[in-house]
C-alpha cells in the first residue's frame, strides 16, 4: 500500500460524472443499475438518476477486520433488493476494482441467480493496477496501490 488518497465530495461527483458520460456515450442502455453495497451505492445512485433507470442493490464483502482494511473470504448475498425482478441489460456498479475478485465473482453469481439477464456490463470509479478484472466503464485507472478514502468514509476513521 502506497499511502492514502483522500477524495472530497467535489472530486467524487466529478468522477461519477465521468462514468455517467462514458456509459451514455457508449450506446449501452441498461434496464437496471445494480449497486454493490456499500461502496458502489453512490455511483449506482448517480447512474440511476442520470440514466433514469431503476436501481437495485446486492451486498458483497471481503473486508473483515475492525478497521475494514484486511481482505478475507468473499461473501455474496443470496438475494437482490429491488422493487422488480433484475433482468435484461444490467449495469453492475461498485466503487473500485481493487483485486478485481469481487466483480469477477459477482458477474458469475448474477448469471446464476438472475437467469433473465441478457447483457451484463460493469462500472467502477477506480481500477487499481493489480486488478484481474477490467470493468467496461471506469473513471480512473490508478498507477499505484493507494488506499482511497472516499468522502462518505470519514466516520470510518473517528
Amino acid at each position: 500500500m502506497n499511502g492514502k488518497l483522500h477524495i472530497d465530495y467535489a472530486q467524487y461527483h466529478h468522477l461519477i460524472d465521468q462514468v455517467v458520460n462514458a456509459v451514455k456515450n457508449s450506446g449501452f442502455h441498461p434496464d437496471c443499475i445494480l449497486g454493490v453495497s456499500r461502496g458502489g451505492l453512490f455511483l449506482a445512485d448517480g447512474l440511476s438518476r442520470s440514466l433514469r433507470k431503476p436501481m437495485a442493490v446486492i451486498a458483497a464483502s471481503s473486508y473483515r477486520d475492525e478497521e475494514g482494511t484486511s481482505q478475507g473470504d468473499l461473501q455474496l448475498s443470496a438475494s437482490i433488493a429491488s422493487v422488480s425482478p433484475v433482468g435484461g441489460k444490467v449495469l453492475l456498479v461498485d466503487d473500485l476494482a481493487d483485486t478485481g475478485h469481487t466483480m469477477q465473482a459477482l458477474c458469475g453469481h448474477l448469471h446464476k441467480i438472475c437467469p433473465s439477464i441478457t447483457e451484463l456490463k460493469t462500472a467502477v470509479v477506480w481500477v487499481k493496477p493489480a486488478s484481474v478484472f477490467k470493468p467496461d466503464f471506469a473513471a480512473e485507472y490508478l498507477e499505484s496501490d493507494v488506499w482511497i478514502v472516499q468522502p462518505f468514509e470519514t466516520r470510518d476513521f473517528l
